[in-house]
């Protein structure tokens, strides 16, 4: 399976590399992605400034758009950064919060497709649907119940995801219980994480700055990064999960104890507890 093969290379370069990531967040969750993006190997910037953000992100090694907030300023940012990104070949990776929540919101998320290539998109299903479809049935940031992935319906989702991919042109990450990264080509489930994670405002939003730095240490495996961003952090959740129940504590100590192990995670943690397939 070549996403494990490529772990000590993908965990190794996060670290010597350290590439500096510019994320675009929003006010709920800035602050966690900027976090988590030192936990695991990176450095981040958060610059928004529609008039600064060409010359900041020019000088990172990735970019990282969170849909979270969408007033006139952040956009037109998101726009000029993710531009500057695809310009001088640098990954782009789209988190589109909240996508068929509001009329507004999707203006701008499908301004963003049409005006910026992505290397990765990642949201929960019911974002990703929206996107494919431009109908769905989110719950505000949150996916909508009936879009669950389950057994019974895995094969139909990874043909979807990959279709997806094909028509983009970027790696579909699908999160939730089990979770789907495609290609056009080849999908993985990884069913690493935990519940609890749900319970934590700004999970989501982290995973997508830990993507972010996966991929801007390894631009030429993007998929395989992406594979390894979300497995890790799945597992990180799994082990914060335990630590949690282990002190008797609750989700403010489970958000602190998931980018504690985030930034002790190895290739070597990885790979012996990763939960992946391939398809």
């Amino acid at each position: 399976m070549k996403a494990l093969e490529l772990a000590d290379r993908i965990f190794e370069n996060n670290r010597s590399k350290a590439p500096v990531v510019h994320n675009i967040s929003n006010i709920v969750t800035a602050n966690d992605c900027a976090n988590i993006t030192l936990a695991c190997g990176g450095s981040p910037t958060m610059a928004q400034h529609p008039e600064e953000v060409e010359d900041i992100t020019g000088a990172c090694s990735g970019f990282v758009i969170n849909m979270g907030n969408i007033e006139e300023g952040l956009v037109e940012a998101m726009l000029r950064a993710g531009k500057r990104n695809n310009a001088i070949g640098h990954p782009v990776v789209l988190d589109p919060v909240g996508a068929g929540a509001a009329k507004k919101r999707n203006e701008v998320l499908f301004e963003l497709l049409g005006k910026v290539k992505f290397s990765v998109i990642r949201g929960n299903i019911s974002e990703i649907k929206f996107i494919a479809t431009g109908s769905g049935s989110a719950k505000g940031v949150d996916a909508d119940a009936a879009d669950k992935v389950t057994d019974e319906n895995i094969d139909s989702v990874i043909d979807f995801a990959k279709g997806l991919s094909a028509k983009t042109g970027a790696v579909i990450a699908i999160s939730g219980e089990t979770d789907i990264i495609a290609d056009k080509d080849t999908a993985y489930v990884v069913k690493n994480g935990h519940s609890q994670m749900s319970l934590v405002t700004g999970t989501g939003c982290m995973l997508s700055s830990v993507t972010g730095v996966f991929c801007a240490a390894n631009p030429d495996h993007i998929l395989e990064a992406a594979v390894c961003a979300v497995s890790s952090y799945g597992l990180a959740g799994e082990l914060a999960y335990s630590k949690m129940e282990a002190n008797d504590a609750g989700t403010s100590s489970f958000r602190m104890y998931l980018i504690d192990y985030m930034s002790k995670m190895t290739a070597d943690i990885f790979k012996g507890g990763a939960k992946i397939e391939i398809r």
